[in-house]
């Protein structure tokens, strides 16, 4: 009986890369730079866990420099591998250069499974880490800015800095070495549920289009729309949430333990707390369970949201999918042979490379705060609460009527920071998702929105790297 073929990730983005390149003019020696990992770093280091020593298998690959620093998160788990963190490093680089991000693409990630360890073994770990990449220069706010990916979050990146300013004692600019950290550490205000809330500006943006919905035969808007996510993380929390408050129904919600299901729609907070307390979603009052958790993935829906890990729709399972729209809010959920299974069947597949931008663009507004050294709002908050006021008690006294209360307090409320970086993160969603829509329709021969993305983003960086005069 012949093996079965391994699935390689890195090979799954390059073969996207191509069915997009053959729409574009470029050299194809420009082709080639664009799609290659320019550095690659493999790590071995031992760390002590209770009496033993252990050796740590880590990654950090920096895809491009066509943009400095490079940018990309760091994951913690026991399935990373080269492979995964050099594709992921070139999705970074075509994510950041479809949403006007001017950083290059990097990814990290270490090959441990964290929930083995304890908090301080974390920490040692970590810290390891981070002075591992110092050591080859895989680090700095002008290099290679890290973020927190699967497995990571605020607390490991507060590590880094931690490591990073104790290495490189008064570096002005130290706080911008890395993204997601904690408000406390020069974390910025919305940066935690960013991916996900651009997962929803990004479908509420394609679901007004009235000739997109026409072609899935759907209404236009989000609202009464049936959802179905898979991961129940930051990213799939969050999108539940503001598609249920954009008034979509979240009617199935599926993990590794199972799924759950109720056609009435599920409050994403709810199943949140009962897993906390029972650990796991399944049993969740007035749901019913599913036993095969990508048994979900199956359910009829409108929009379906595969939040989780890449390669879970494939062309084994795509032609059983009823979704008429599948928006990629994790990394590579779909196998190329699954593309073409939805291209057949006529099925809107809103592409990860931009997709879940919203995380890398909220980290640049927090790089780019901590290089400003202030805070957003800070200047300008209580200047535009004070004209608000002064030109509402003018209309006011002009019209001889009052404002209600509740009209009020908006009208006179200045924006803070989270309403900066919400503002920020839609105008980035919104125009990106119009510009890979306009290049799809410009040649009916560019068969998906992935290679209308792809195609975006090799000309954006091709252009970059031409501009810089690099080919003599």
């Amino acid at each position: 009986m012949a093996a079965q073929t391994e699935y390689k990730f890195f090979e799954a983005v390059e073969k996207s890369f191509d069915k997009a390149a053959k729409f574009t003019n470029w050299d194809p020696g420009i082709l080639e730079q664009i799609k290659q990992c320019n550095s690659v770093y493999r790590m071995f280091f031992p760390v002590k866990i209770g009496d033993k020593i252990e050796v740590i298998k880590a990654y950090r690959v920096q895809h491009s420099q066509h943009k400095s620093p490079s940018k990309g998160g760091i994951r913690f788990a026991l399935s990373v591998n080269l492979d995964e963190v050099m594709a992921l490093a070139a999705l970074m680089t075509y994510k950041c250069a479809i949403v006007n991000v001017p950083f290059g693409g990097a990814k990290g990630g270490i090959s441990i499974d964290p929930k083995k360890y304890t908090p301080y073994e974390l920490e040692k770990i970590t810290r390891r880490y981070t002075s591992e990449l110092i050591k080859k220069n895989f680090i700095g706010p002008g290099t290679d800015v890290p973020a927190p990916d699967y497995g990571t979050g605020e607390k490991e990146m507060a590590w880094i800095l931690d490591t990073y300013t104790s290495m490189r004692p008064g570096e002005i600019d130290a706080l911008a070495c890395v993204t997601g950290k904690p408000v406390s550490q020069g974390g910025v205000r919305g940066r935690r549920e960013a991916t996900g809330l651009g997962v929803f500006y990004g479908i509420r943006e394609v679901c007004n289009m009235h000739d997109m919905m026409k072609k899935v035969g759907l209404t236009p808007g989000v609202e009464g729309k049936t959802v179905i996510i898979q991961g129940l993380g930051n990213v799939g929390y969050h999108t539940a949430k503001f598609f249920r408050e954009g008034g979509a129904k979240v009617i199935a919600l599926a993990e590794f333990e199972g799924a759950i299901t109720n056609p009435d729609g599920l409050n994403e907070e709810e199943v949140f707390q009962h897993r906390k307390k029972t650990g796991s979603i399944l049993n969740f009052p007035g749901a019913t369970n599913i036993t095969k958790s990508l048994d979900a993935l199956e359910l009829p829906c409108d929009i379906l949201i595969p939040a989780a890990l890449e390669n879970v729709i494939n062309g084994e399972n795509a032609p059983n999918i009823k979704a008429k729209i599948i928006g990629e809010a994790a990394n590579g959920p779909l196998t190329p042979d699954a593309d073409e299974v939805f291209i057949k069947k006529g099925v809107l597949v809103v592409p990860d490379m931009y997709l879940n931008a919203g995380g890398v663009t909220v980290s640049y507004f927090e790089w780019l705060k901590n290089l400003s050294h202030v805070r957003y709002g800070r200047m300008e908050k209580r200047f535009t609460e004070n004209m608000n006021t002064h030109i509402l008690s003018q209309i006011e006294e002009l019209s001889g009527k009052t404002v209600s209360k509740k009209e009020k307090e908006f009208i006179l409320h200045g924006a803070d920071e989270a309403d900066l970086v919400y503002s920020g993160l839609e105008e980035t969603m919104i125009t990106a998702t119009k510009e890979i829509i306009d290049c799809w329709k410009s040649d009916d021969k560019i068969p998906d929105m992935r290679t209308a993305a792809y195609i975006v983003a090799i000309n954006k960086v091709a252009t970059s790297y031409n501009e810089l005069g690099i080919f003599p």
